[in-house]
C-alpha cells in the first residue's frame, strides 16, 4: 500500500487559533500533496479544496479563476475534466461540463490550464477529477505522460475501482502521480481495504449518498465515518459532496483533514454569466470572493 509519510492529522487540535507558519521549499522527492498536508498539519488546520470544471464558462475565464484560487485561500485545486455524461455529478456540475464543452474545452486545453498555473505557482497541488471515458479516448499512457509534464499531481477517477488498478492507478503510481480513492457512507469494513489499496495522496470521503450537491451532510455522522477510515490508514481524509456554505465547511473541517467545495463555486459561475451565457466582469470576482469566505471558515475550524 502506498501512503503519505505524515502523522495522522486527527490528533487533538488546540482550541487556540492556528498560527500560520512560513512554508519552506518542498523537499526533493516529496509530492506536492504530501508537502501541503504536512504544512497544514504543522499549521494546525484543515485543507480547503476547491473544485471547478476546466474551461467553465470559457477557457479564458477559467484560467483567470484558477490563477486566483490559491491567492484566495485554496490549499488544493481540483479540476473537473469536462465530460458529456458525468454520472456522479449533480445538475450544477453537469451544467458546468456542458458550458465548458460548448466553449471548446479539450483535454489538451485542460493541460494548458495546469501549465498556466505552474508558471506562477509550483507549490499548490492540482488534481484532475473525472471519468475514464475521456482518458480512454485520449489514450491512458499519453494522458498520464502529458499530465505529468503539465504539472498535475494526482487523479480522482470516479468510475475506476480498485479492481481495475492496472488500467490507470498503477501506471500513475509508476510516474509518481497520486491516485486518490473515494470512500462513501456505504463503504463497509469488508470493502474499505480495497479502497485503501494503492491509494495515495488522500482519501476522498463522499459525505452523502447520491450525486454532488444533492443534500447537506450531517457533520456528526461524517466525523464518525472519517474516524473509522483513519483507523485503517495514515492518509489524510478529505470530505466532499454537499458542502456549499461557510458554516457547513467549518463544521465538517472540525473532524476532517480537508473539505471540498465544488457545486457552490460552479453555481457562482452560473449566477454571474450574461444573458447569452458569456462571462461578465463579475464572473471571476464572484467565484474568488466566495472562495475567500469558504477558506476563512475552513481555516478557522
Amino acid at each position: 500500500m502506498v501512503q503519505s509519510k505524515m502523522a495522522p492529522a486527527n490528533a487533538a487540535r488546540s482550541s487556540k487559533p492556528a498560527k500560520k507558519v512560513a512554508r519552506t521549499k518542498r523537499p526533493e522527492g516529496v509530492s506536492r500533496i504530501d508537502a501541503r498536508f504536512n504544512a497544514l498539519r504543522d499549521e494546525g488546520r484543515s485543507a480547503f479544496v476547491t473544485f471547478i470544471t476546466a474551461g467553465d464558462p470559457t477557457p479564458e475565464a477559467a484560467t483567470k479563476i484558477v490563477l486566483g484560487l490559491a491567492k484566495a485561500g485554496a490549499d488544493i485545486i481540483e479540476l473537473g475534466m469536462p465530460f458529456s455524461d458525468p454520472m456522479a455529478d449533480g445538475p450544477a456540475v453537469q451544467a458546468s461540463s456542458q458550458r465548458a464543452l460548448a466553449a471548446g474545452q479539450t483535454m489538451k486545453k485542460t493541460f494548458d490550464l495546469v501549465r498556466a498555473l505552474r508558471k506562477q505557482d509550483d507549490d499548490t497541488p492540482v488534481i484532475l477529477m473525472g471519468y475514464f471515458n475521456p482518458i480512454y479516448i485520449y489514450g491512458p499512457e499519453r494522458f498520464l505522460d502529458d499530465a505529468k509534464k503539465a504539472g498535475v499531481d494526482g487523479f480522482i477517477i470516479v468510475d475506476t475501482p480498485s479492481e481495475a488498478d492496472d488500467e490507470l492507478c498503477i501506471p500513475a503510481m509508476q510516474r509518481g502521480l497520486n491516485f486518490i480513492r473515494l470512500a462513501t457512507p456505504t463503504t463497509d469494513a469488508k470493502r474499505l481495504p480495497a479502497v485503501l489499496n494503492n491509494a495515495s495522496g488522500f482519501i476522498y470521503y463522499v459525505s452523502i449518498t447520491g450525486i454532488t450537491g444533492a443534500a447537506a451532510p450531517n457533520p456528526r455522522a461524517v466525523h464518525a465515518q472519517v474516524a473509522k477510515i483513519k483507523a485503517q490508514t495514515e492518509l489524510p481524509v478529505v470530505v466532499g459532496f454537499g458542502v456549499t456554505t461557510p458554516a457547513q465547511a467549518k463544521a465538517i473541517a472540525k473532524g476532517a483533514d480537508g473539505v471540498v467545495v465544488g457545486s457552490a463555486l460552479v453555481n457562482a459561475i452560473k449566477d454571474n454569466l450574461g444573458t447569452k451565457g458569456q462571462a461578465t466582469g463579475k464572473t471571476v470576482s464572484a467565484v474568488l470572493d466566495l472562495v475567500r469566505s469558504l477558506a476563512k471558515a475552513v481555516h478557522s475550524a
